[in-house]
């Protein structure tokens, strides 16, 4: 098994940082990435003229490789915000249809359809948190609902931001091709900690952002697009999305149609060539480490504090429909009062998210960190 990689990581041996779901710390090698690329920017003179590109390629290169997908069919976005927003632009959703979501889902793949569907005169259904924690049997209930309108788009996290909630979107994908909607599919707790394959999952778009599992910085994501929807307009106009509009040429506008691929839908002002090359470097050290590796150091650490916290006052969602690298902890009696921050006195860091605590470790973290956790959690809720 994968062993602790926290001498990777600036961490010191007394905290216990256990939030990656919010944001995880920058390995030093991405930190003195960073560092190097603001020594460019402190000299700009001394760049190739070919650096900006081959750092925005490698950055695409790195993230279609977490996923399987051709780093033509893979643009540079800030934020998974901004790529539903562009999905949004590039697909129409027909009146008297329906997009389907999540209750309590984060934001981004919600928010844009509820703008939207007034003017659209489409309707946003709203799957209900399931009782029994199973958020597959609840979505797949819901696409089957009798009497509802017909589905137009499945836009869903595959693991729930809030509650840690599995979404198993290799089953659910047959199901929504088979009624002719189309499937958007939030991968932020996913992407380089589950197995991804979009040419077999094959989503319309797929998105992912770099400051939480993939080790990188604020302001980077990634949005796949599956190739038919490549002739769609993007949500900005920038010259790079373009074919030939550049301003070393005789003539400006040479060729202002798009870029055949997703390239086409990249941000504007990407050439954040700082952040671009600590995302990619991120993801290096995620895929160096191996994707399955990571996963099931995770899943052996989740488990150890779920057996840990047994017989404590706690609730635990049964493993079976939980993401096995996020443990979300719920509290029958109510959460104790300022928890989140008496555990912080005691520099044990995780999120407190709707009532619950969640807990989500990384490569950094180790079986220390596990008993920490749980002896100091049994003791301030008592049991």
């Amino acid at each position: 098994m994968l062993a602790s990689q926290r001498a990777l990581f600036d961490i010191p041996r007394d905290v216990c940082y256990l939030n990656a779901a919010g944001w995880s710390p920058l390995p030093l090698a991405v930190q003195e990435t960073g560092r190097a690329a603001v020594s460019h920017k402190g000299q700009p003179w001394k760049l190739p003229a070919t650096f900006i590109n081959d750092q925005n390629e490698r950055a695409r290169t790195a993230a279609a490789g977490l996923i399987n997908a051709d780093p033509m069919d893979v643009a540079l976005i800030p934020s998974v915000g901004y790529g539903v927003a562009t999905a949004g632009k590039i697909v129409r959703i027909p009146a008297g249809r329906r997009v389907l979501v999540l209750e309590d889902d984060h934001a981004a793949p919600v928010l844009e359809w509820m703008v939207r569907a007034p003017e659209g005169r489409f309707t946003v259904d709203t799957v209900k948190k399931p009782v029994d924690g199973d958020w597959t049997a609840a979505v797949l209930a819901a696409i089957d609902r009798a009497g509802a309108p017909p589905l137009a788009l499945v836009s869903i996290s595959s693991v729930h931001w809030s509650d840690g909630g599995l979404v198993d979107i290799d089953r659910l994908a047959p199901v929504i091709r088979s009624k002719g909607a189309m499937f958007l599919v939030d991968a932020t707790h996913a992407a380089g900690i589950l197995k991804m394959d979009v040419t077999t999952l094959d989503p319309d778009f797929l998105i992912f952002p770099t400051y939480k599992w993939l080790l990188g910085p604020y302001g980077r994501a990634f949005l796949y697009v599956a190739k038919r929807h490549q002739e769609g307009t993007p949500l900005e106009q920038p010259s790079l999305g373009r074919r030939s509009v550049k301003a070393e040429q005789d003539v400006y506008f040479k060729d202002t149609r798009y870029l055949p691929d997703a390239r086409r839908f990249d941000m504007g002002e990407r050439d954040h060539f700082v952040s671009m090359e600590m995302a990619a470097a991120g993801i290096d050290v995620v895929s160096r480490l191996g994707q399955a590796a990571i996963l099931d150091r995770l899943t052996q650490l989740t488990g150890l504090m779920a057996r840990q916290l047994s017989g404590a006052p706690v609730h635990l969602p049964e493993t079976r429909v939980r993401a096995p690298h996020v443990l979300s902890v719920g509290f029958p009696r109510g959460m104790p009062e300022g928890l989140a921050d008496k555990l912080a006195a005691e520099k044990i860091f995780i999120a407190q998210r709707l009532g619950r605590i969640r807990i989500t470790p990384h490569v950094y973290n180790d079986e220390a960190d596990v008993e920490k956790l749980t002896a100091t959690l049994r003791r301030l809720v008592g049991g």
